[in-house]
């Protein structure tokens, strides 16, 4: 049997709460170089001020990439296109439960912390992972393609629900 390898890389979409964190630090910025004209020693105040705005901002544009080899599946957050992080790792052998969002399966899952890696689209396709790992239960919100569906239905037929 070979190897099942595959991968797909979603786009988080801009909310308005990114929105109004960019305005106000844009408004950071801009009331740094209005300290200058106050007290001119102050120089360096906009100059940190501005890197750090820069900094912020790019942490904003964000995108998941999400892997699947032969049971493990990895999410990876990547910041402007430059800065990739692991965020969330996990085998098939801990999850509980994969169901499109919404199914009634994953009522009985109410108390478990939720982490979202979608791309935040009301159109898109989410699908719920269930995973109890070191006695923690966590539901992962996130929009796998076909293929990984598929290939964890390949390795847990009966804690795959693919219909809506």
């Amino acid at each position: 049997m070979g190897d099942f390898y595959t991968e797909q890389l979603i786009k988080k979409q801009t909310t308005m709460k990114d929105v109004f964190i960019k305005a106000f630090l844009v408004a950071i910025a801009i009331v740094s170089v209005f300290v200058v004209l106050m007290f001119p020693v102050a120089i360096i105040v906009p100059i940190i001020v501005i890197a750090a705005v820069v900094f912020l901002i790019r942490r904003l544009d964000v995108e998941y990439e999400y892997l699947y080899v032969n049971g493990d599946l990895d999410i990876d957050k990547i910041m402007h296109k430059a800065k990739r992080k692991r965020i969330f790792s996990t085998n098939i052998d801990n999850m509980e439960l994969l169901a499109p969002e919404g199914n009634e399966g994953i009522n009985q899952f109410r108390n478990a912390k939720v982490v979202d890696y979608s791309s935040g689209s009301a159109d898109a396709r989410r699908y719920v992972l269930v995973v109890a790992d070191n006695g923690q239960v966590t539901k992962l919100v996130f929009e796998p393609n076909d293929d990984i569906i598929e290939g964890i239905f390949l390795m847990a037929p009966r804690k795959v629900v693919k219909n809506r």
